[in-house]
């Protein structure tokens, strides 16, 4: 019964990632994405409902589109099998099923999924994703106010406002050419849902992941010093490892440095 129901929300999960794909389409051609019938992007043919089975379209396809036999782009099946990974792991990490919290880090695990490939494409965090999902994840954290869990609240807080305060620093100091302002607000967001110590292995696992894919992209010749680098999908990917295996990261560190110095 357990595997089927990880299997079924894995379908869910799926399902969303198309809307996602959707979404991300939508949001740069300023289109409504809850309105509408989902088009080929290059030949504006409707698609029927065997073009937009999750995955099993693309393979069916393979890989084009059924009209203009022009390609689909990889990023189509990529996110539906990314989100479809999430949604199943996102239980497991609760324990099982939890529906408001379960629910709720679905709708974050959504919003940066969309961030990551906005950023990535576009250079740019779309403020139509993140404002409304810090104003959910507020909402959300009011529950430790109400049950009087006062310092779960308060290092949510003061993680959002320590972790945005810092990449506002950056930004000040580079006038704008190391970091953008849409970092400032995912690091807000980074901080309300991860709290603390958690916002720490987000942030360093970002800043060391974007050293080392910068220094292949350098060393391949794609970049160079003064290339611009989207360092949103960074801060996405540190969340995820610190939603994920951030407790496990700093029970580690303190083990092993910690510890050891004593």
């Amino acid at each position: 019964m357990e595997i089927l129901i990880y299997f079924s929300v894995f379908l869910f999960g799926l399902a969303v990632g198309s809307f996602l794909n959707c979404i991300i389409y939508r949001l740069e051609t300023n289109q409504s994405f809850v309105r509408g019938r989902s088009f080929c992007p290059y030949c504006h043919h409707i698609l029927s409902w065997q073009d937009l089975i999750p995955l099993l379209s693309f393979l069916i396809l393979k890989g084009k589109c059924r009209y203009c036999q022009r390609p689909i782009s990889f990023q189509y099946p990529l996110i539906e099998m990314a989100t479809g990974i999430i949604f199943v792991s996102i239980p497991g990490q609760l324990l099982f099923f939890d529906s408001l919290n379960t629910l709720f880090y679905w709708i974050i695990s959504c919003s940066l999924v969309i961030i990551f490939v906005y950023d990535l494409k576009y250079y740019i965090i779309p403020d139509k994703v993140v404002y409304p999902v810090i104003a959910i994840a507020l909402i959300y954290n009011l529950q430790f106010l109400i049950s009087k869990q006062f310092s779960n609240f308060n290092y949510l807080i003061l993680s959002a406002i320590g972790a945005a305060t810092f990449f506002l620093a950056i930004v000040l100091i580079s006038r704008g050419k190391w970091m953008g302002v849409g970092d400032i607000k995912l690091a807000f967001l980074m901080g309300l849902v991860l709290g603390w110590p958690n916002i720490l292995v987000a942030l360093f696992s970002a800043f060391l992941i974007g050293a080392i894919i910068g220094i292949i992209l350098i060393i391949l010749g794609k970049k160079n010093l003064k290339s611009e680098v989207p360092f949103g999908p960074f801060l996405v990917t540190g969340t995820f490892i610190a939603l994920f295996w951030g407790q496990e990261i700093v029970n580690f560190y303190v083990q092993t440095f910690y510890l050891d110095a004593f």
